[in-house]
């Protein structure tokens, strides 16, 4: 073992267990029929691409309940989780901007049996019901992670930064005044 970092070639990770009452980590090899680097990559890109837990097990090739239990254990995969579903709906937002502001438009075309054109429909804009109700249902959580995220870090919108740039304008202005500029 290289400074108890591997153990039989493999990297140790971290494991949650609940000993006495109280959570401890222990540092553990991975299991041989656990989750590879690889399969964890996938999975959160494939949330992060869809918002959907069963499809991302799926492209991975793990269990949805696997996915759950290692959300459970893993505080570093619970984040990267909570980030890849921040990253979903925050392009489901922009997709529902884009469409309210600009709208879209797709064309059906029919075709005869000898391949000439039958018939062309022209559709505009999408059904967004399913967006919102993806919006609607996770906008708790996904404020809640924002919030979480943006803990210690003061936002450019925050009232606290607000109130400080109008001080210092204010100040800027006094200061204008007096010296006649």
């Amino acid at each position: 073992m290289a400074d108890g970092v591997e153990a039989q070639g493999r990297d140790l990770e971290p494991m949650r267990r609940r000993r006495a009452g109280e959570d401890q980590v222990q540092m553990r090899a991975p299991r041989k029929d656990g989750w590879t680097r690889d399969q964890e990559r996938l999975f959160l890109q494939t949330l992060a691409t869809t918002c959907n837990t069963s499809e991302a097990a799926r492209v991975a090739g793990v269990s949805r309940t696997s996915a759950y239990d290692r959300r459970q254990r893993n505080r570093r995969f619970a984040a990267d989780w909570e980030r890849a579903m921040d990253i979903g709906y925050a392009e489901i937002e922009a997709m529902l901007m884009r469409e309210a502001l600009f709208g879209s438009e797709s064309e059906e075309i029919v075709l005869d049996g000898e391949g000439a054109v039958k018939s062309r429909k022209v559709r505009r804009g999408h059904d967004l019901k399913l967006a919102l109700q993806l919006l609607t249902r996770h906008r708790d959580r996904v404020l809640a992670y924002r919030a979480s995220a943006a803990a210690g870090k003061e936002r450019p919108d925050s009232p606290a930064v607000v109130r400080r740039v109008r001080r210092a304008r204010d100040e800027v202005e006094r200061m204008r005044a007096a010296t006649g500029t």
